[in-house]
């Protein structure tokens, strides 16, 4: 029996200083990621100092805003409608934790190719989500 997903509230995230460009972009459907300058690695979350070699000579670079499932969870207890979250690999090497979206619950599958997709918070703030390739 297909579960499919369904519209529901984001919550408001919560932002650090630097944290604007991030959501920025997101607003424009764009998914950006840090780089550094110095040792060419890319992280996210956005933060100012590099996690690999702690340099703060970083750049904001836009993600291809594809990849594939690494791991998920569906819900479908605890709030008004069922909902997926998960970790996603993305193109570019990095996972990041994210919500699915206009899919049916029941057939996502690891490995499955995504794509990013925009929801609104509460507030309006524009989330990357990702959905079915």
């Amino acid at each position: 029996m297909a579960t499919p997903a369904q519209e529901r509230k984001y919550r408001d995230p919560t932002l650090n200083p630097g944290d604007a460009p991030y959501f920025e972009a997101a607003g424009q459907g764009k998914l950006m990621l840090k780089k550094c300058k110095d040792c060419g690695k890319l992280h996210h979350y956005p933060r100012a100092i590099c996690p690999h070699c702690f340099s703060q000579n970083l750049e904001w670079v836009q993600a291809k805003g594809t990849g594939v499932i690494y791991t998920y969870s569906v819900t479908r207890r605890g709030g008004p409608v069922p909902y997926a979250i998960g970790y996603v690999t993305l193109d570019e090497g990095l996972k990041l934790m994210t919500n699915f979206v206009n899919c049916d619950l029941d057939a996502l599958k690891i490995g499955q190719k995504v794509k990013v997709s925009f929801v609104k918070s509460e507030n309006g703030t524009s989330l990357p989500v990702f959905e079915p390739a």
